[in-house]
Order: C-alpha cells, then sequence, then structure tokens
C-alpha cells in the first residue's frame, strides 16, 4: 500500500539530541514530498515553536500541534481545528497543582504563561523558543480556556501526578508523559491520533496510507491510528509494543531511515 501522508513527531523524533533536523532528514522529507506525499508534523509543541522547523523544510501543510488540540496551516494560518480544555475543568487542574505545589503552565492564543520566570520555565523556554509571560497568582484564573496544560517535574514526581490526575478526572481530560518530566493535559477529544485522522479524512486519504513516527506516550495514539505506525529505536516500550514497524534511533537519523526504505523504496 502506498503512503501518503507522514505525521512525524519532533522532540527526541524527528529532533536529535541537540533539538536539531538532520541534512539526511531533511533530503528524505524533500524527497518525499517530490513525490506527492503530504508530510507534516505532529506535537505537543506551540504552532509558533513547530512553525520553525515547518519553515525549515519548506512545508506548506496543517501542522498537529498541542497534542492534536490545534491544527493550523504553515503559509495561511488557516485554523481547521481548535479543542481547548474548557474553562471550567482548567480551572479544577490548576487548583488541584496549586494544592500539590506543582509546577504548571498553561497555553492560550498560542502564548505560554506561567506564574513566575522560575528554572522550569527558563528551561522552557530555551527549550522550546517561546517566551514565557509570568502573570504570578492570574495564571490560577484561567481568564480563558487553554489550548493546553502542561506540569514540569522530576520523572518519578510527573509519574506519580499522571496517576493523580487521571483518576481525579478520569475521561474528562486528556492525560499523557511526553518527555519523562512533562505532564501534558489537553481537551479529552485532543490528542495526536484523532488529530492525524481528522488530517487524513480532510485529505481524502485512508488509514492504510498514513505513516506516523514518534516515541512517547503522546504518540500512542497516532502510532495505534496509522496503518505505518512506526516507533523510534529510542521509543518507550509501550510505543514500541503498538507500533508495526521500529526503525532507528532520533540520534541515528531515525525518521530518515524509515522514509527512505518504507517511502522512497
Amino acid at each position: 500500500m502506498t503512503i501518503k501522508l507522514i505525521a512525524i513527531d519532533l522532540d527526541d523524533t524527528l529532533l536529535d539530541s541537540k533539538l536539531a533536523v538532520s541534512p539526511r532528514a531533511c533530503e528524505a522529507i524533500r524527497k518525499a514530498v517530490s513525490k506527492g506525499v503530504t508530510v507534516t508534523i505532529a506535537t505537543g509543541r506551540m504552532y509558533c515553536s513547530a512553525l520553525v522547523y515547518a519553515r525549515q523544510l519548506k512545508l506548506d501543510v496543517p501542522l498537529i500541534t498541542y497534542n492534536g488540540a490545534l491544527i493550523k496551516s504553515c503559509l495561511s494560518g488557516e485554523t481547521l481545528l481548535h479543542q481547548p480544555v474548557e474553562r471550567e475543568l482548567a480551572l479544577e487542574v490548576l487548583d488541584l497543582c496549586r494544592e500539590h505545589n506543582w509546577y504548571i503552565q498553561t497555553y492560550m492564543n498560542d502564548k505560554l504563561y506561567v506564574k513566575e520566570l522560575d528554572e522550569h520555565a527558563a528551561y522552557y523556554q530555551r527549550f522550546s523558543g517561546a517566551p514565557a509571560n509570568a502573570i504570578g497568582d492570574r495564571l490560577y484564573a484561567a481568564e480563558q480556556p487553554p489550548t493546553k496544560m502542561l506540569a514540569m517535574s522530576t520523572a518519578e514526581d510527573i509519574k506519580a501526578a499522571y496517576n493523580i490526575v487521571k483518576t481525579r478526572f478520569d475521561n474528562q481530560l486528556t492525560v499523557a508523559i511526553s518527555k519523562p518530566t512533562f505532564l501534558e493535559i489537553t481537551h479529552p477529544l485532543a490528542n495526536k491520533g484523532r488529530a492525524l485522522a481528522f488530517l487524513a479524512d480532510k485529505l481524502q486519504i485512508r488509514q492504510e496510507e498514513v505513516m506516523a513516527l514518534g516515541d512517547s506516550g503522546n504518540d500512542l495514539d497516532m502510532i495505534k491510528y496509522a496503518g505505518w505506525g512506526v516507533a523510534m529505536g529510542n521509543a518507550g516500550d509501550a510505543v514500541k509494543a503498538a507500533a508495526r514497524l521500529e526503525t532507528l534511533s532520533n540520534d541515528a537519523d531515525g525518521v530518515a531511515e524509515a522514509i527512505e526504505k518504507y517511502v522512497l523504496n
């Protein structure tokens, strides 16, 4: 079956440990596009952060961002889908974070909001390239429904927080661990799998003609959805178990390897 749509996660998938896209991956993506394949990014990152890489790759497609909560076109800036967290639910999550003294940040109108510019906020600014807006206790008022919320802590504490949030909110929210120290919280219908299905349907591409590449918990839904679900060599066990195929790690050009092997032949 011909692959017509490829969705690629950014962190620890397309990006190497230095947060760069390799020349080989750029070339493989360029060749796939020249063959008529639609290549997009599917990330937990903000739209503005993903757009930098889309422009580097010269993509003109809708990008799946915020773990599927926002699908927005590269060039036109047209929003195809936006599913923010309902404000009342967001307020409950923020109260829970304050109660447990968890670091939390929110995203509204593609802007990043934090309580203060502490080490977590500073790290995220460096990592994403997006400036953090420090708003003090106003953070907990969620003046608008946030596109996403993200908690950061140690890997051990994030696992504990995941269990607490999942138990408390069950099916009211989508909760996923992306990086071991990141807990991502979105609308219950917002995940990369649903977003990829939405985009494939819009492009009139069948499920079995879709390839998805990822490494983390927030990639599981799109790996399961895609006819060609590809786990990175550095992926977690759950992602590898769900994938149809496995490629090399992000630092060994796993994305380029998979595209060359299964798309460019």
